[in-house]
């Protein structure tokens, strides 16, 4: 028989304590049955819902145990062209950060230059009042 396909909107409804499936390599779970009994607590398979939780699943490292047991809460595959488009990082470009440099940099050209001749302004000014006294 052919694993039933689910919709990531479907899977993603399903996101309270009462109800709750997860997505993990393409695999739809459903866990509510075990959410007491995970080690980690209920509310980490919580935080899982609503997106893929693949990469969740991976970073804790779980055991071969917990792999087995994950196949009792099988309940389909996932419709992988419904799922959303992961944000790609994508960095500044070398213009505008060139751009900020130098707007950062002239304003604090102008500080090294004004900082020190404030500094003997007041140093002479002290000076020329500690004389008169």
């Amino acid at each position: 028989m052919a694993p039933k396909i689910h919709t990531f909107e479907e899977v993603a409804s399903h996101n309270k304590k009462d109800d709750c499936w997860l997505i993990i390599s393409g695999k739809v779970y459903d866990v509510t049955p075990f959410l007491e009994e995970h080690p980690g607590g209920d509310e980490v398979l919580l935080t899982s819902t609503e997106k893929d939780a693949t990469n969740d699943f991976e970073d804790v490292g779980h055991s071969d145990d917990a792999k087995v047991t994950m196949q009792k809460f099988y309940i389909g595959e996932i419709d992988e062209s419904t799922l959303p488009s992961k944000q790609k990082y994508t960095p500044p470009s070398a213009t505008s950060t060139a751009t900020a440099n130098q707007d950062s940099g002239s304003s604090s050209k102008i500080l090294l230059f004004v900082l020190p001749l404030l500094i003997l302004g007041l140093a002479f000014v002290l000076r020329l009042y500690s004389k008169k006294e």
